[in-house]
């Protein structure tokens, strides 16, 4: 049995019926609509979302989850599944998890629409059900993430960014979601704000471990037998650099800044770029952070008694910074 597998086990049930609910929750009179939802729906991730949003649910309730938790998850995926279609637009990509994108096969006026729809249909599940506290749980993830990526935007420009700056980008446009859903499923079934506020903080720690797995990806033989350096190619600050520039020496900060800046298309001088962060402690410094948030999140879920929930979660978190891609 796969990893993913057994982090499903436990809420197997849970998420075959979740992907009723949501398929349910996404159509529409129109034609065109339907044939491009279901496209959607056939091509589905891991779907770490609606997993984090379960197991938190019944770890923080002893195993008891409810409609609002099913409502929840599926607001989670429309708003996070809009995101994606609008930043296929943005980022002008043609692929989308192995599949053609929406604008590849539609234009981008179509999934322009479509996000805008996916979206309307979120807010209006959370609406038509009275549930306020969770939309606003998700509200917040969508404005910080939108913060998130025009901060980075705004900061890509100039090669100088802070490790605080970096994150603060990651926790916005990363962590926040993952956030959203460990609160999501908490609230979907307690009261107590505190324990919410517990899970949330849970989630953002493993997201901004994720982001940093995906930074060391980009360095890594790991994943597809050589280091990728897209990052470098598209003048991304990814955190092993980050700290390789704050920690070399001025003429060598003038020649990563210039191999960035000016030769980041050429082979040769981007091998020589993941070298060099490699040879400087960048990868280790990062590698080091990234398990720092990990048994961070570990240790907020210390105090609830043991479970196969729990356990779940754990194996997640793990999952996170040990996966191949």
């Amino acid at each position: 049995m796969n990893i993913t597998s057994q982090i499903k086990q436990p809420i197997f049930d849970e998420m075959e019926l979740f992907e009723t609910k949501f398929h349910e929750s996404m159509t529409s009179k129109v034609a065109l609509l339907n044939r491009i939802t279901y496209f959607i729906v056939n091509r589905k991730g891991k779907q770490m979302r609606p997993m984090f949003v379960f197991l938190t649910a019944k770890m923080v309730s002893g195993g008891i989850v409810n409609e609002r938790t099913y409502r929840g998850s599926s607001v989670i995926e429309l708003i996070h599944t809009a995101t994606l279609v609008h930043d296929d637009v943005v980022d002008d990509s043609n692929r989308r998890r192995g599949f053609f994108s929406i604008n590849a096969l539609w234009k981008n006026k179509i999934a322009v629409l479509v996000g805008d729809y996916l979206l309307s249909k979120g807010l209006l599940l959370s609406i038509d059900n009275g549930d306020f506290d969770l939309l606003k749980i998700i509200s917040v993830a969508v404005r910080e993430m939108s913060e998130g990526e025009l901060l980075q935007i705004e900061k890509a420009r100039r090669l100088d960014i802070t490790e605080d700056v970096y994150y603060e980008i990651i926790r916005k446009k990363t962590a926040t979601l993952i956030a959203a859903c460990c609160a999501l499923g908490a609230k979907s079934v307690i009261e107590d704000e505190a324990e919410v506020e517990n899970m949330r903080k849970f989630g953002e720690l493993i997201g901004m471990a994720f982001q940093i797995k995906d930074d060391l990806f980009d360095y890594s033989e790991e994943a597809i037998g050589k280091p990728t350096g897209i990052d470098i190619k598209e003048q991304k600050m990814t955190l092993p650099l980050i700290h390789v520039l704050n920690t070399c020496t001025t003429q060598e900060k003038k020649w990563l800044i210039n191999s960035i800046k000016n030769h980041n298309k050429d082979k040769k001088r981007v091998k020589e770029v993941i070298a060099f962060v490699k040879n400087n402690n960048g990868l280790a410094y990062a590698e080091n952070k990234m398990v720092q948030f990990q048994q961070e999140a570990l240790a907020l879920l210390e105090n609830y008694p043991d479970s196969e929930f729990k356990a779940a979660l754990t194996l997640m978190v793990n999952y996170v910074i040990e996966r191949k891609k």
